[in-house]
């Protein structure tokens, strides 16, 4: 196993020394693994009782290696060498991180962006086979996306069915149509696993598995931290970072997660769906915020931030006050964040297995989709950028003054949630703007995708604190895409669900300033240049 280290200064350890001694006596650790569904209290119990699987995943998953590697090698045989995994949330978060850190190409489609989607149907097609993963089947992008990959093969005079693999619960609709259809093969998950727990089942193993990680090293890493994690011991660090996570006092609400030399790429996006989804209910939990190691909110010092740096094994760090670091190898690390995650749900007072705000925004989408209503008429047009907003606007005339107007709307414990609905391939560079947004607001900001982030942060947006601002990007595609068999086009149901979002948001009380881009690099540009110039203002005044 991995070397796994951690280390807490102020609020983190003040939490470890208050928690873990009663988690201990308690025996929270062994508990958790005895799967004892009474942990979170009678209201979570009916939900939790069918949630805990995925502490025995990583023994499991064991019997899913060898069929897993048979098919790899059957399709490598068949020339089939690049491995498309259209899935959302837990069914893709997770299999990214995987095959990025273990430097293996995987291409993930979490998008229904007509021109991220085209782009990933003009690769190589010939030799792709798509892992279309869902548990229930249900999920509307998934299907979508598995639609335009039927039509795509059969279009190129592939197989189509030869190429498609299928990963879902035992039972369920997408499970029984796709033995009906003869799809490649289906492999079943362990239905007792939330789908942000799921990185050790058949949603993780699966797709990286057949673009060519070695699966048996890492359910073998797993298995070992869980069998360190089992233990009632105050030295047990799932219990200290539980405790970081959910019992500081006063609570510490911003978790910002820096990546500090882990060599783990993307392990923040991962924990970020972990964490706020499972802990962002009932107007409480906390928010994870993913970093750099020099980001503002890291230096900044907020009393409602802690910061968690992701170091090396052998990396001598020091720590600034509130901060906790931790190393160890990825497998490690997902078992003991998930561990961690339900221990800081127990602390918190809330059911971290359920996710009741997420399904408002799907609602609202569908319903928007059902009506086709108009378009909301622009506030004001700046160049390339639209702007739409509420009363807060005020006398707004530019994006700049937009933004600005918006950003006065955070309290001193609000964050800014920035959501981009386009392409996050293509446009990557308008996550720069994160950082500038921090220093320019002061508060912490999250940088999500969209329509992806609705299967992560999105239960947090809703569900917990009312203390968020919002910056909506859309953007208009050179070309839409139909999607077969569906009354609606790829452009149209991105468009629904940022729209769907925006409502709900809106609903909820939330400030939400929405710019659509009309040329889409003209657009990034100018927005890039605005914030830009922004935080220079800024930093000019706080120089002078």
């Amino acid at each position: 196993m991995s070397t796994l280290s951690y280390d807490a200064t102020g609020a983190a350890r003040q939490a470890l020394e208050h928690h873990v001694p009663t988690l201990v006596e308690d025996r929270i650790a062994s508990r958790l693994f005895a799967k004892d569904h009474t942990l979170w209290g009678p209201d979570a119990e009916a939900e939790s009782a069918i949630r805990l699987g995925w502490v025995e995943a990583a023994t499991v998953s064991q019997a899913l290696v060898a069929p897993i590697l048979e098919l790899r090698d059957a399709l490598r045989a068949e020339g089939i060498t690049r491995i498309v995994l259209c899935g959302m949330g837990g069914s893709s978060l997770a299999p990214e991180v995987m095959a990025g850190t273990a430097g293996v190409e995987l291409s993930v489609l979490d998008s229904t962006d007509p021109e991220q989607v085209s782009a990933v149907l003009a690769d190589r097609l010939t030799e792709t086979a798509v892992v279309v993963s869902s548990k229930s089947g249900s999920t509307l992008e998934t299907d979508s996306q598995r639609r335009i990959f039927e039509q795509a093969f059969t279009e190129a005079g592939l197989d189509a069915k030869s190429r498609i693999i299928i990963v879902t619960d035992p039972g369920s609709p997408l499970d029984k149509a796709s033995r009906e259809a003869g799809y490649r093969q289906v492999f079943n998950a362990d239905p007792n696993v939330g789908g942000r727990y799921s990185a050790l089942t058949a949603f993780g193993l699966v797709p990286c598995g057949l673009a060519g990680v070695d699966i048996q090293a890492f359910l073998d890493e797993a298995e070992e931290a869980a069998e360190i994690l089992n233990d009632d011991a105050p030295e047990n660090i799932g219990l200290a970072l539980g405790a970081a996570l959910g019992g500081t006092t006063p609570l510490r609400n911003k978790i910002v997660i820096a990546e500090d030399g882990s060599g783990i790429v993307g392990f923040a996006d991962w924990a970020e769906q972990l964490i706020a989804e499972s802990t962002g209910k009932l107007g409480t939990g906390v928010l994870p915020v993913v970093a750099g190691p020099t980001s503002p909110e890291v230096t900044g010092g907020a009393d409602d931030v802690l910061v968690v740096r992701l170091v090396a094994a052998d990396a001598d760090v020091e720590l600034g006050e509130n901060e906790v670091a931790i190393a160890g190898g990825l497998p490690t690390q997902m078992m003991v964040w998930e561990f961690a995650t339900a221990v800081a749900g127990r602390l918190l007072g809330i059911n971290p297995f359920d996710q009741p705000d997420v399904e408002a925004a799907k609602v609202a989408a569908r319903g928007l989709l059902d009506a086709q209503p108009e378009p909301t008429p622009a506030s004001f047009v700046d160049g390339a950028i639209e702007v739409r907003g509420g009363e807060w606007l005020g006398g707004s005339a530019t994006a700049a003054d937009a933004v600005t107007s918006l950003l006065s709307q955070l309290g001193d414990d609000g964050y800014l949630s920035v959501q981009a609905y386009f392409d996050r391939l293509a446009f990557a560079s308008l996550e720069t703007v994160r950082d500038q947004l921090a220093a320019l607001s002061g508060r912490p900001v999250t940088f999500g995708w969209g329509p992806r982030f609705l299967h992560s942060t999105g239960q947090f947006h809703k569900g917990g604190p009312a203390i968020g601002a919002f910056l909506q990007v859309t953007a208009a595609a050179a070309k839409d895409l139909p999607i077969p068999e569906r009354p609606f086009t790829f452009g149209e149901l991105i468009s629904a669900q940022a729209a769907g979002d925006a409502q709900v948001l809106s609903e909820h009380g939330r400030p939400v300033l929405r710019l659509h881009l009309t040329d889409r690099a003209a657009g990034v540009q100018q927005l890039q240049e605005t914030i830009a110039a922004l935080a220079g203002q800024a930093a000019f005044r706080l120089e002078s």
